[in-house]
C-alpha cells in the first residue's frame, strides 16, 4: 500500500449465501483498516440462522448495514428480486464501486445491477470455469466475469480461462485464494471446538460429506445411489452428513433409503468455527461444494468430489482432491483407496497463504488511483 493518503472509497460488499461471507470478512476488515466506507449488503438469500447468522457470529462479521431479505426461490425470481432490491440501495448510497464474491445469483444480480447503473463492479473469485453451462453457478460466473471491470482471480487457471475469452489482460490481477484468509485466521479457535467430542468421534477416525448441488440431490436416482455408497462407508469410517435443509427435504422423499443401516450421522448446518474443527480434524471429505475443494487442499485433508467436473482444477493438480462421480461403485471404490494410503500431503497453491485481502485492497486502490488521475467514472 502506497504511503501516501488513498482517496476514500464508498465500497458495497455483497453476500448472499454462506461461501460468501468467508470470503467477504476478511476483504471488509481490510478495506475498514484503510479508511474505506463499506457498506456490507447481504441478499438474504441464504437466509436463516444456521445458514447465515452464525456465520456472521464466527467469522466477526459486523451486523449487515443492509439486509434485503430476498429468500429462496427459482434462480430467475431469486436473481430478479435482488435486482430491483440492490438498484434501490444503490440509487440510495451511491457506491464508488461493488464487490462481488463467488458465483451465487446474488453475486451475478448484483453484478448485472452495477454494469447497468454505471458503477463499477470487482469479482473476488474470477476466471473459474467448470466448462459444465447445466451448473447454474457455471453461468454465474461467466457472465459475471464479462461484466465487471476489476478480475481477481484465485489461481493460473483463473487468469488463463479468462485470457482465453478474450477479457482484457489490464482486468485481471492474481491474488490469491481470500478463503483461505478465513481459514489462517480461525483454525486455532476451531482446534478448541468440542464438535467432534460432542458426537462420538475420534480425531482422524471419521469422514466429512455434504451435499448441495440440484445435480446431485433433485434426481432421487442419483441421490439414493450417492447415499447407499455412503452408508456402506460409514461400516467402516463414521460419516458426519453436515446436511443443507433442502438435502434434508429431497432424503425425506426417498422412502427406500436407510441411513441408519449405517454409520451416518445426519446433522443440522453447523457454524463456521464448528465446521472447521470437523472438516480439519477428519480423515477424508466426501463433497460437491467448491469451497471444500480448497479448504481440504490447504489443510492436507483427502478430498472425494462427487461430481464429474470442477471450477477448481488446481486443487486436483497440486491438492488432495479426486474427482469421483456418482457412481457409487467408485466412490465405494476411492474411498477404500484413500482410507488404504498414508496422507500424501498437498502442494499448497501459491497465494494461498491468507493475505489474500490485502492484495485484493492494493488492486482496489490502485485502479481508483488511476481513475481519479484520468477523471474517469468507470475505469479498467
Amino acid at each position: 500500500m502506497s504511503n501516501q493518503a488513498e482517496p476514500v472509497l464508498k465500497i458495497a460488499c455483497v453476500v448472499g449465501a454462506r461461501p460468501n461471507f468467508m470470503k467477504m470478512a476478511p476483504l471488509v476488515r481490510e478495506l475498514k483498516r484503510r479508511g474505506h466506507e463499506t457498506i456490507l449488503v447481504h441478499t438474504g438469500q441464504h437466509y436463516d440462522e444456521n445458514m447465515s447468522k452464525v456465520f456472521f457470529d464466527d467469522l466477526g462479521m459486523p451486523e449487515p448495514d443492509v439486509y434485503l431479505g430476498v429468500g429462496s426461490g427459482s434462480h430467475s425470481r431469486q436473481t430478479a428480486t435482488v435486482m430491483i432490491e440492490f438498484e434501490r440501495i444503490c440509487e440510495e448510497r451511491k457506491p464508488d464501486l461493488i464487490v462481488v464474491v463467488g458465483d451465487v445469483n446474488s453475486t451475478l444480480a448484483c453484478a448485472l445491477v452495477g454494469a447497468k447503473m454505471w458503477i463499477p463492479v470487482a469479482h473476488v473469485e474470477a476466471g473459474l470455469r467448470s466448462f459444465d453451462a447445466r451448473m447454474p453457478e457455471e453461468i454465474n460466473r461467466v457472465i459475471t466475469d464479462r461484466i465487471s471491470d476489476l478480475l481477481l482471480t484465485p489461481s493460473p487457471d483463473g487468469d488463463a480461462n479468462l485470457e482465453a475469452e478474450g477479457i482484457p489482460a489490464d482486468r485481471v490481477h492474481l491474488v490469491g485464494n481470500i478463503m483461505i484468509d478465513s481459514l489462517l485466521e480461525h483454525l486455532e479457535r476451531a482446534k478448541q471446538s468440542s464438535i467432534v467430542s460432542n458426537l462420538g468421534l475420534a480425531d482422524g477416525e471419521y469422514a466429512v460429506l455434504t451435499l448441495h448441488r440440484p445435480s446431485n440431490v433433485d434426481d432421487p436416482a442419483v441421490l439414493t445411489e450417492v447415499l447407499d455408497a455412503v452408508r456402506d462407508v460409514s461400516a467402516s469410517l463414521p460419516v458426519a452428513f453436515s446436511c443443507h435443509p433442502r438435502t434434508r427435504q429431497k432424503i425425506g422423499q426417498l422412502p427406500g433409503l436407510d441411513l441408519d443401516a449405517g454409520n451416518v450421522k445426519l446433522l443440522e448446518p453447523l457454524g463456521y468455527i464448528d465446521f472447521l474443527s470437523l472438516v480439519s480434524r477428519s480423515r477424508l471429505v466426501m463433497t460437491d461444494s467448491g469451497g471444500l475443494q480448497e479448504e481440504t487442499t490447504a489443510l492436507g485433508i483427502p478430498c472425494l468430489t462427487i461430481r464429474e467436473n470442477t471450477e477448481r482444477p488446481i486443487t486436483v493438480e497440486q491438492g488432495t482432491n479426486r474427482i469421483v462421480g456418482t457412481d457409487g461403485g467408485r466412490i465405494r471404490e476411492e474411498c477404500a483407496r484413500a482410507l488404504s494410503q498414508p496422507i500424501s500431503k498437498s502442494r499448497v497453491p501459491a497465494l494461498w497463504d491468507g493475505r489474500t485481502a490485502g492484495r485484493v485492497a492494493d488492486v482496489i486502490e490502485s485502479w481508483n488511483r488511476r481513475r481519479s488521475e484520468r477523471g474517469d467514472e468507470r475505469a479498467g
